[in-house]
Order: C-alpha cells, then sequence, then structure tokens
C-alpha cells in the first residue's frame, strides 16, 4: 500500500461516523438510505462520508435497479492490519518490560512488609 492510500485509509477510519458505516456493512452490504437511518444525518452527509471511504478503497457502490448499494472492501484494512503488526513486537516488549518492573516492585514491597516490626 502507498503512503498516500494509507494516508486515505487512516484519514477516514480517523471519523466515528465513517467507522460505524464500515461496521454496519460488515453485516453486509446496504443502500445509502439504510446507512443513514441510525445517524441524525442528512442525505447529502452521509454521502459526503461514503465518497471519503469509497476514494479510501473501504467501500465500493454498486447497482442493482435503481439504487446504488455499498458494500465493504477488506483488502485495504488487510492491508493496514499487516502494517500495524509488523510493529507488534514494539508493544509487546514495551509490556514485557513492564511486566518485569511490575514483579520486581511488587517482590521488594513484599520484602519490606516483612521487615516492618510493630
Amino acid at each position: 500500500m502507498s503512503a498516500p492510500q494509507f494516508d486515505a485509509t487512516f484519514a477516514a477510519l480517523s471519523d466515528p461516523t465513517r467507522r460505524a458505516i464500515l461496521a454496519r456493512l460488515a453485516k453486509g452490504e446496504a443502500t445509502v438510505s439504510e446507512l443513514a437511518a441510525p445517524f441524525d444525518l442528512t442525505q447529502p452527509a452521509i454521502s459526503k462520508h461514503l465518497k471519503v471511504l469509497e476514494r479510501a478503497g473501504l467501500i465500493s457502490r454498486g447497482r442493482a435497479a435503481q439504487t446504488r448499494p455499498c458494500r465493504l472492501e477488506t483488502a485495504p484494512l488487510k492491508q493496514l492490519a499487516r502494517w500495524i503488526q509488523e510493529y507488534q513486537h514494539l508493544w509487546e516488549h514495551s509490556f514485557d518490560r513492564l511486566d518485569t518492573h511490575l514483579k520486581a516492585a511488587q517482590s521488594s514491597e513484599t520484602k519490606g512488609k516483612r521487615h516492618v516490626r510493630k
């Protein structure tokens, strides 16, 4: 995935309305009206969100009679997940170091309590 494509994907995913639309499309294709129903937005506003998602390659629109149903395109999400996975070792290493630090702190605290006499 190219840098501009990553930027478009991240930009599209940055909006909660667009993420909700993708979550709905994960259940199956839907028309613009169906996608607009749960939101307090006008049809043109939903259409703008759909255009952002479409430019990012996250959705596609078909033709069925007079409607243009939208469907989720998973390829960009898979590419994004692979890219994020490349950095997974970094945060796992950080968690391992934190775990080691917490165990050492708990051990020191336990040893300190044993020596306290009342």
